[in-house]
């Protein structure tokens, strides 16, 4: 096939819209549902992502996209009983397997912003891996295969239209691409740079010089996470997964702290309080994730934890998580690591990224302020790879 048809563009009222080739055919097929413009965005931008991550750590990759921007991103690493409790797949009766361990960690790290998602899976989608996205509010997803068992689980969803997209995992695209903007049309070469290189680590300019192999697999992860993320863009990874991505704002500070919140999040999640909140039976998943989300923002005691609000959700009134008691269980996280699509151009970014826990550190180098950053890494004895790559996605 060629072209595509969509049933309109960006929003309702951009049309015609339709995806095609200019040479040669279309690399995916479509084996359900109808994907819509923004759709096949996420789709081909996911799959990328998913099939470096692979690449670059010979482990299943998936990822979670909305608007163009991933939500979470991981490896196939085995799920603690805390993560599979966060993750909401504590109570199944089958066996994870390591695909099926990615998509649960890309889902699971920030729930919130995966609601509605589109996600990728870079190795043939199995029956587990089908039965966990079935559960899920999401409106499709991109793999190179799928189970036979595994296509028909998924084909259900959405009353029939969920919508599955199967890529050509050996296309490769022209390496000169092209947009347009306002009528004119940009050219340039695609970003192929190898974010596994060993030599992108090699520029270590801070006192502590020393990344475990566990450091290096997700500094990579977070950098290939990077590559297709709206800039500036930074990504927090801790075994094996994005805990925290800041992406599309215009100052990397805000995307630091942005990146960080969530970060701590995903760590408060795991702390006695949240996983002891007495929910009432039969309230859903994403329901409890709005809960939790409010439970541990600012406005808790208004919109969860007052009078006529809790009774809706719990059997018993929540106990206050206070600040205090926040910073001191994100206090015990550690071994996290830090991408940046660019330089730091100032330590506050260390600063902040040293509150969640950051003890690894991965960003491009070549600020006038370098001294500065490579001064508060030290401060902290955090070991910080000037990489020399800059990793803009727009």
């Amino acid at each position: 096939m060629k072209e595509l048809a969509l049933k309109y563009g960006c929003n309702p009222n951009q049309k015609p819209s339709r995806v095609y080739m200019e040479e040669g055919e279309l690399p995916f097929e479509v084996l359900n549902g109808r994907p819509g413009y923004i759709n096949l965005l996420d789709a081909l931008n996911s799959w990328q992502l998913v099939k470096e991550l692979k690449a670059a750590t010979s482990l299943p990759a998936a990822a979670s996209f909305k608007h163009v921007s991933p939500a979470g991103a991981a490896v196939g690493l085995p799920l603690s009983d805390t993560l599979k409790k966060i993750y909401f797949v504590d109570d199944i009766d089958f066996e994870l397997t390591p695909l099926a361990n990615a998509y649960a960690r890309a889902r699971g790290a920030d729930r919130m912003c995966s609601f509605g998602d589109f996600c990728a899976l870079s190795d043939k989608v199995d029956v587990a891996t089908a039965k966990l996205i079935k559960r899920e509010v999401s409106d499709g997803i991109i793999a190179p295969d799928y189970d036979p068992e595994a296509l028909e689980i998924l084909k259900a969803k959405k009353k029939g239209n969920y919508c599955i997209i199967k890529i050509d995992p050996e296309y490769r695209p022209n390496p000169i691409e092209h947009k347009q903007v306002f009528g004119v049309t940009f050219e340039q070469g695609r970003n192929e740079v190898d974010l596994s290189d060993p030599k992108l680590f090699e520029n270590v300019p801070t006192k502590n010089k020393e990344f475990t192999p566990e450091a290096l697999r997700d500094l990579k992860i977070a950098l290939i996470t990077l590559k297709y993320t709206q800039s500036n863009s930074v990504c927090y990874v801790k075994d094996g997964q994005a805990i925290g991505i800041g992406a599309g704002q215009q100052s990397r500070i805000h995307c630091t702290r942005l990146a960080g919140e969530k970060a701590d999040e995903w760590w408060l999640r795991q702390s006695p309080k949240v996983l002891n909140l007495p929910f009432k039976e039969g309230i859903r998943r994403a329901d409890r994730d709005n809960a939790i989300n409010v439970y541990l923002s600012e406005d808790e005691h208004d919109d969860v934890l007052r009078d006529g609000a809790w009774q809706n959700l719990f059997t018993r009134q929540p106990e206050v998580f206070t600040r205090e008691e926040e910073k001191e269980w994100i206090a015990k996280n550690k071994n996290v690591c830090l991408g940046s699509d660019a330089f730091f151009p100032f330590g506050d970014n260390i600063e902040r990224a040293h509150r969640s826990g950051v003890e690894y550190v991965a960003q491009a180098g070549g600020s006038i302020r370098d001294d500065n950053v490579i001064a508060t890494c030290d401060k902290y004895g955090i070991v910080m790879a000037m990489t020399g790559v800059r990793l803009f996605h727009h």
